[in-house]
């Protein structure tokens, strides 16, 4: 079984602009003729990459992709194993946290420490840890 601890936090070489800028990029990217509502996401792994998606809505709506998910496939379709940080960026006056679904999926390839910038267009609104949004979470670690 992989080991799934996040790894110690290193500034990556353009602090959050970065990871955040992708973010931002792929929201305008995202595909929401139903709701309207746009969101992109992008992660960071432990060697610093970092991979974008957005949501995809679907006229059946639970077949929709969250932008989250879709960035964590952008991630392993690239080779990517271990997250260090996600940025999620949507609109409106409300947190655009990532939704429990994808708090798990989050789970999958990062711990308690991962960072998630929650961000809205004009740039960082709040940081959390996964552990903060997902406390006493079940992931790989259960299984061994």
């Amino acid at each position: 079984m992989a080991d799934h601890t996040p790894a110690p936090r290193r500034a990556a070489p353009d602090g959050d602009a970065g990871i955040i800028a992708a973010a931002t990029a792929a929201r305008d990217l995202a595909y929401a003729p139903y709701s309207r509502f746009l969101v992109g996401a992008a992660v960071r792994t432990d060697d610093g990459a970092v991979h974008a998606g957005c949501n995809v809505e679907n006229a059946a709506y639970p077949e929709g992709i969250c932008a989250e998910a879709s960035a964590l496939a952008a991630m392993v379709m690239a080779g990517g194993r271990r997250v260090t940080e996600v940025a999620v960026v949507g609109a409106g006056d409300q947190l655009c946290t990532p939704c429990g679904g994808c708090r798990q999926k989050i789970r999958e390839f990062g711990g308690a420490g991962t960072r998630v910038l929650v961000c809205g267009p004009e740039g960082l609104r709040k940081e959390f840890t996964l552990g903060e949004l997902l406390p006493e979470s079940f992931g790989p670690d259960n299984l061994a």
